[in-house]
């Protein structure tokens, strides 16, 4: 599954953007009080060459964009979409032009630590301040900034409308780059979850205030394995549809998956930002329109559906075809018209064609210079077919398909434009009409250019709808690709749709294959190939040579809507004298790969649980027979999913009853994540249990490789350096230990607290290393003394006590095993904010909040007490059978609140490690 997610995705397809003249990056001076209060975030102007000359005494007239990067992002990223936009003001002699800004975050790792979204959140609200001063008094002075996010900075761009003084009318266009919208990619911190909450929960109650602001979200696709993309997928609300999100691979002349961060340079993607931007533009006052309307229908036209048109916010209802064009009457139901350069073909052949062409005047299929106009009379078609479909391999933006309603005459002087139907596909634009649709057209018109030496095909044909399309149920989930389900077209159709039935969960996955076989061997168009997911943009396009053999990934990035009753199509854009074999399987290995897609940020919620579990039996063995038992075998014997999964599962169903949720709500009882997750269509059946095996087998190799190398690093140290004497200190605090823990509480509330807790678990680690030291010198010892005693009774008498005091030995160290095992879980879960704290150690010494402070306390004193227990303490306290019993119930707690909130992990393990504390006092 992993392998699936990080290597088995398309090549990529992004085309690099350059730079024509070196970039430039202008300081932009900030109010002392913000620089005061942000002393480690900055504001730039992007510039190339003449323009960043110009700029630099910062009298600006362009209309202003603020770039916001991500997590760990520069803002030097801002060069592609600040390059092309340079060229393309160029064309239009810079009448209009961006300038493009740019915040510096210092690279800060946000999606590792919450704490600072916040204040990153505030400064770009100073910002917007900043860069609106700069074109005070201007003539087309701009009131609104548009703001395009990367990652995480498009989340901190939909936090702004959360700040109590914002002005929402300060925003009136935002487009985010792979931002995971919906939840944050690993809830590490409560911040980081706290401020999902807070923009997710404003966005849906103040959806009426947001009617003005427009937003584009475009994700990545498969390539993206850091986001998946559907985290970043707007929230679907019904009040307002101002909102827009697509998939990469959807997106019109891109046609391409991007991962993390070449969607910030992929040159397609770009190009249609940019062009977007320019057409979003009002003339009257030269910045981006404040019509809402208007910017939706632009995003769509470059985002969703291109009709290879350049954008026209009123086209013309009716259109006058001039011209000395020849018009030609077309009544068969199929038709196609070909044009071939002959500019290659010898002197000879091109006479042999004049001539021919002398004598077969009458014949329109060939190569003529002059235009023509093929009509098709819509009349004699009504009654034998339902849609009429149109292809043409002549990508220019001319209009070229018209719908007349003048039935009395051969000739139509004015018709409406239907090329405004048309979708861009990679080699060539389609219109499909419905017939019923247009009841008032009475011919369809095809308009040919004169030629221009180009090669192309136009080619149209009347069908019914249910000739053309047939249904092709998916095999079963566990079928695991060894039988498939097969569709034969065998047909001289041009498009053909492929009913994907009962295709609508994530954790779904197919390999189609696609096989064109052609009557005879002369050159054809390639095949077009698009995977259509009705209920979100993430269609993917493949285009494939004529015959071949052709392998497409089914997969989804979100699961169908429960109204939704549309069903996933397979659309191939075919040749019409090609025979097409269509066969789908089942892929376990992409099924997998979606379960890690989905859920792999949740596989050490599992672990933990896992660890709990095997910790509560080793407990159990301790008071049955007094010794611990290995880590391995009591977590085969005890880590069991029918001990934790039915509990949750009776819980979300009791979830369903209103009654249940009121006492739950009166108790101030969070939800189970298991019902949050089946809320956003990402959970499905048997996820947990599969999830839950995971875990046991990474807790189980875990254990091998703690244990494994402790043996290996004790018995290398014992063979170099054995001590004669055996150190034992049987108390649990002295003074130097109290010492010891009172220093890393001190560390711990003024610098970071996951480093505390990072510097006691190197110690209990080194401790560990000296119990299992300790084990094998009294092994040695053991036999040493027994070789050298005389005397019968007292040989036995030793003996007896030796064995004692190594199986002693060793039962400490097998539950030391166990505790390293979940406080390294601890450590891991809380590396993040560690990470962070030292990339900025050298803005401050402490981080402010700190997610993790009054935990580390608590875990440096139970930490210090633990590295000198011992399992004879354990067995005899009275609190054992409590402690014993609490690890179950807490296992079930963190799988069903941990998921979603990583950072509740480490609670649930501290408290079972308290419980461990008081046994050994108690």
């Amino acid at each position: 599954g992993v392998r699936d997610v990080l290597f088995l995705y398309e090549e990529n397809r992004c085309s690099m953007t350059y730079m024509y003249e070196y970039p430039e990056y202008l300081k932009i001076k900030l109010p002392k009080k913000t620089a005061r209060r942000y002393p480690v975030y900055e504001l730039y102007l992007y510039g190339e060459g003449n323009y960043a000359e110009e700029n630099k005494n910062l009298l600006l007239t362009g209309i202003p964009v603020l770039f916001l990067p991500g997590n760990a992002g520069s803002y030097k990223q801002v060069r592609s979409l600040g390059s092309i936009a340079l060229r393309k003001a160029e064309d239009v002699d810079f009448k209009y032009h961006f300038n493009f800004f740019s915040v510096n975050f210092n690279e800060e790792l946000v999606a590792l630590y919450g704490g600072s979204l916040q204040r990153q959140t505030k400064f770009v609200h100073e910002c917007i301040k900043v860069i609106l001063k700069l074109y005070r008094n201007r003539e087309f002075a701009p009131t609104s900034v548009a703001i395009v996010g990367h990652s995480m900075g498009g989340l901190v761009a939909r936090a702004l409308l959360t700040l109590k003084n914002f002005k929402p009318k300060l925003i009136n266009l935002l487009i985010t780059q792979a931002t995971p919208h919906v939840a944050p990619v690993m809830p590490l911190d409560k911040y980081l979850t706290d401020f999902y909450t807070a923009v997710n929960n404003h966005w849906i109650l103040k959806a009426q205030d947001l009617r003005n602001l427009t937003t584009l979200s475009v994700a990545g696709g498969f390539r993206d394995y850091q986001v998946r993309s559907g985290l970043a997928f707007l929230p679907r609300l019904s009040q307002h549809d101002s909102a827009l999100s697509v998939v990469s691979s959807a997106v019109p002349r891109a046609w391409a998956s991007t991962d993390h961060l070449s969607i910030v340079w992929c040159k397609e993607l770009i190009l249609a930002t940019i062009r977007a931007f320019f057409d979003l533009i009002d003339e009257n006052t030269r910045q981006i329109t404040e019509d809402p309307k208007k910017r939706m229908s632009v995003l769509n036209h470059h985002f969703v559906r291109h009709p290879a048109k350049i954008f026209e916010e009123n086209p013309e209802a009716f259109t006058e075809l001039t011209g000395a064009f020849m018009w030609i009457t077309v009544k068969a139901s199929k038709w196609t018209y070909s044009f071939y350069n002959v500019s290659n073909i010898s002197f000879f052949l091109i006479v042999f064609l004049c001539l021919f062409f002398l004598l077969m005047s009458n014949l329109f299929s060939f190569k003529d210079s002059d235009g023509k106009y093929f009509t098709f009379p819509l009349a004699s078609h009504r009654k034998s077919y339902s849609h009429v479909y149109c292809e043409n391999s002549m990508l220019d933006t001319s209009s070229w398909i018209y719908g007349c309603m003048n039935s009395n005459s051969s000739m139509c002087l004015e018709a409406t434009d239907l090329s405004w139907r048309a979708e861009l596909l990679p080699i060539t634009k389609v219109v499909i009409l419905k017939l019923q649709d247009y009841p008032s057209l009475s011919h369809i018109v095809i308009q040919v250019p004169p030629t221009v030496g180009n090669k192309y095909t136009v080619a149209c044909e009347f069908f019914k709808e249910d000739s053309r399309t047939v249904q092709l149920p998916v095999t079963h989930l566990f079928s695991f690709g060894l039988s498939s389900s097969k569709i034969l077209l065998n047909s001289t159709g041009l498009l053909y749709n492929v009913q994907l039935q009962h295709f609508n969960q994530i954790y779904q996955a197919f390999k189609i294959y696609i096989e064109s076989h052609c009557q005879s061997l002369k050159e054809r168009k390639p095949s077009v190939y698009r995977l259509h997911i009705p209920w979100s943009h993430e269609d993917s396009v493949t285009v494939a040579k004529v015959p071949s053999l052709t392998e497409i990934s089914a997969k989804l990035h979100a699961a169908q809507p429960q109204n939704d009753n549309r069903v996933p199509e397979l659309n191939i854009y075919s040749s019409s004298d090609c025979q097409y074999e269509v066969i789908l399987k089942t892929s376990l290995l992409q099924i997998l790969g979606q379960i890690i897609r989905f859920h792999a940020g949740a596989l050490p919620v599992y672990v933990v649980s896992n660890i709990l579990l095997t910790y509560g039996g080793q407990l159990s063995t301790l008071i049955a027979t007094g010794q611990c038992s290995d880590f391995s075998l009591e977590l085969v014997r005890t880590a069991k999913p029918y001990k934790v999964e039915p509990l949750i599962s009776i819980v979300v169903f009791l979830q369903g009853f209103h009654w249940f949720r009121v006492i739950q709500e009166s108790l101030s009882l969070p939800a189970v994540d298991d019902v949050v997750l089946s809320s956003q269509d990402a959970w499905f059946p048997l996820v947990s249990l599969i999830l839950f095996l995971f875990g046991t087998g990474i807790a189980y190799w875990s254990g091998v490789f703690f244990t494994t190398t402790l043996r290996l690093f004790c018995s290398l140290w014992l063979t170099l350096i054995r001590p004669p004497v055996l150190h034992k200190d049987n108390k649990l605090i002295t003074p130097r230990r109290l010492c010891g823990v009172l220093s890393l509480a001190v560390v711990s509330w003024t610098t970071c607290g996951a480093f505390a807790v990072f510097i006691i678990y190197l110690r209990y680690l080194f401790k560990d290393s000296d119990h299992s030291k300790e084990t094998s010198q009294h092994s040695s010892i053991h036999t040493v003394k027994n070789e050298s005693l005389m005397d019968g009774t007292s040989k036995a008498t030793q003996s007896l006590s030796n064995s004692t005091t190594i199986a002693e030995a060793v039962s400490s160290l097998k539950m030391h095993v166990t505790i390293l095992n979940l406080f390294t879980w601890i450590v891991l879960l809380n590396l993040p904010s560690l990470i962070y704290w030292l990339k900025n150690l050298r803005y401050s010494i402490r981080l402010d909040p700190d997610p993790c402070r009054s935990t580390a306390i608590i875990l440096v004193c139970i930490l210090e007490i633990l590295t000198n227990s011992s399992t004879s303490e354990v067995k005899s306290s009275k609190l054992l059978k409590i402690a014993a019993k609490v690890p179950l119930p807490l296992s079930v707690a963190t799988l069903a609140f941990g998921r979603m909130h990583l950072y509740k992990v480490p609670h649930f393990v501290t408290f079972s490690l308290l419980l461990h504390v008081l046994c050994c006092i108690v």
